[in-house]
Order: structure tokens, then C-alpha cells, then sequence
């Protein structure tokens, strides 16, 4: 685990919400100063720190920790479907599309 990158994560989840670590040290009852090192990689909170400040944040750990959390079936598929859909494709593609994935499923 890359302490700096938690801590990377931690401070832009963070500030996405548009909290302090003023704001969100104090709704994980811990000190601001504590909070900046932990954002800053210097120290790694403990277990149930780090649900709670996923909670205070309302993120997944596995936004946190997308390195350590294999995603599963559902989430990759959800992903892809997302990839795809993003993109709107032509009929063209689509057709494309179902055509590599009936190869690769073939190769099974």
C-alpha cells in the first residue's frame, strides 16, 4: 500500500465534497493536524478511522484503495458498459462490438 497515494485520494475525495479538513477532522473526531498527515502520506489511519472517514466522505474503500480491491464481475461489466455507452457508438460499432465479444467468448 503507497501511503501518499491513500493520502492523495483521501485529500481530493475530500475536497470534492468541498469539505475543510478542518470540516471533515472534526466529523471523524480526530485533529486537523492528524488529518493532514494522513493526506499528506506521513501516517496511515487505523482500520476503523478509515471507515469512518470513508463514510464522512461517502466513498467506496475501493475508490480509496483501487489499487488493493479487485472489482467484481458486476462492477467490470457495469464499466464497460459505461466505456461503451459513453462514447456513443454508431449502429456500426455496435454491431463491431457484438462481433468481438461472441470471439472472445468463444475462446473460452
Amino acid at each position: 500500500m503507497d501511503k501518499r497515494k491513500l493520502g492523495q485520494r483521501i485529500n481530493t475525495a475530500r475536497k470534492s465534497k468541498g469539505m475543510t479538513s478542518e470540516k471533515l477532522a472534526e466529523a471523524c473526531d480526530i485533529g486537523a493536524s492528524y488529518l493532514r498527515q494522513i493526506e499528506s502520506g506521513a501516517k496511515v489511519p487505523s482500520l476503523p478511522l478509515f471507515v469512518v472517514i470513508c463514510q464522512k466522505l461517502q466513498v467506496s474503500p475501493n475508490r480509496l484503495f483501487p489499487d488493493l480491491v479487485v472489482p467484481s464481475e458486476d462492477e467490470k461489466l457495469k464499466k464497460i458498459e459505461k466505456i461503451f455507452l459513453e462514447g456513443n457508438p454508431t449502429p456500426k460499432q455496435i454491431e463491431m462490438f457484438e462481433e468481438m465479444a461472441a470471439v472472445i467468448l468463444k475462446e473460452r
